[in-house]
C-alpha cells in the first residue's frame, strides 16, 4: 500500500531535479522549509520528528536538498517530507508538504470498527507498522 497524504502524493515519486524546483517554487513564495521524518505516517499523526531546525534564512534549493539527502541517509526506511511555512500575518501556518522519501515496505492501514451501547459504530484506523513492533523499529 502506498501512503497518499501531501501535495503530490498521488503521483510518481518526485526527482531530485523535480524536488528542486517545488523547493524553488516555495523559495520564490518567501515560505520557510523544513524536513521531518516519521514511522508512523498516521494521517492524524501531524507531529513527525523535525531532522535540523526550519531554514527560515535559507534561500538556496540546492542547500535544502542537501539536507534532505543527510536526513534520507540517516533515516532511509522512514518516510521524510518537506514542509514549507508561510510566515505572512493572517497566515502563519504550513502551505504545502511533500513526501521524498518512504520505507521499501510500507505495510498500511486496517480498520477498526468499534461498537458502542445505542447501536452506535464508529470507526477509526490503525497502522499495522504500529501495530506490530515499537516506535523505532518498525521500517
Amino acid at each position: 500500500m502506498r501512503i497518499t497524504q501531501g501535495t503530490f502524493s498521488f503521483l510518481p515519486e518526485l526527482t531530485d531535479a523535480q524536488i528542486t524546483r517545488q523547493l524553488e517554487y516555495c523559495l520564490d513564495k518567501g515560505w520557510a522549509v523544513g524536513i521531518e521524518y516519521t514511522d508512523d505516517p498516521h494521517p492524524r499523526n501531524t507531529y513527525w520528528e523535525m531532522h535540523g531546525n526550519p531554514m527560515f534564512d535559507l534561500k538556496d534549493a540546492a542547500g535544502i536538498l542537501m539536507e534532505i539527502n543527510t536526513c534520507r541517509k540517516t533515516f532511509p526506511d522512514q518516510y521524510i517530507r518537506v514542509t514549507a511555512f508561510d510566515s505572512t500575518h493572517g497566515v502563519e501556518s504550513v502551505v504545502m508538504s511533500f513526501i521524498v522519501n518512504r520505507p521499501k515496505n510500507e505495510p498500511g492501514f486496517r480498520l477498526v470498527r468499534t461498537e458502542e451501547p445505542g447501536r452506535t459504530v464508529r470507526y477509526s484506523i490503525e497502522s499495522y507498522a504500529v501495530a506490530q513492533r515499537p516506535e523505532g523499529a518498525r521500517y
